[in-house]
């Protein structure tokens, strides 16, 4: 019985050591599919973010023209708004003193007509 016990313990610890030899390996398979999967990863990362930099590149480039051109024509815009302006203001102000100019005449004939007339009211009273 001794022996039948024996001979059971020995092929139950070299089915035991195959088992853990063929998890051993499986497990060590297993690693190096996440390995690579890890490194396939990390490349294709690296590549979407190397992408990513080259199109924010671009589009930073396409931008900054983009404004230059802007303020450009802003710059010839406003030069063009504030010549009419300038031109607008000094009519305006042509026309104010012409308009100034007649409202003080006016002004002063009226008041040398009010000065005869109270100049003729006192002879008549005297």
């Amino acid at each position: 019985m001794k022996k039948g016990i024996l001979s059971l313990s020995a092929v139950m610890l070299l089915a035991v050591a195959m088992s853990a030899q063929t998890v051993k390996q499986e497990v060590k398979k297993d690693a190096k599919s996440v390995g690579n999967a890890v490194e396939k990863g990390a490349k294709a990362t690296g590549e979407g973010v190397e992408d990513a930099a080259k199109w924010t590149g671009k589009t930073v480039k396409k931008g900054a023209k983009a404004t230059k051109k802007g303020v450009k024509k802003g710059a010839k815009w406003t030069g063009k708004t504030v010549k009419k302006g300038a031109n607008a203001t000094a009519e305006g102000v042509k026309d104010g003193a012409k308009w100034t100019g007649k409202t003080a005449e006016k002004g002063a004939k009226a008041v040398s007509d009010t000065y005869k007339d109270v100049k003729d009211d006192i002879k008549k009273k005297d």
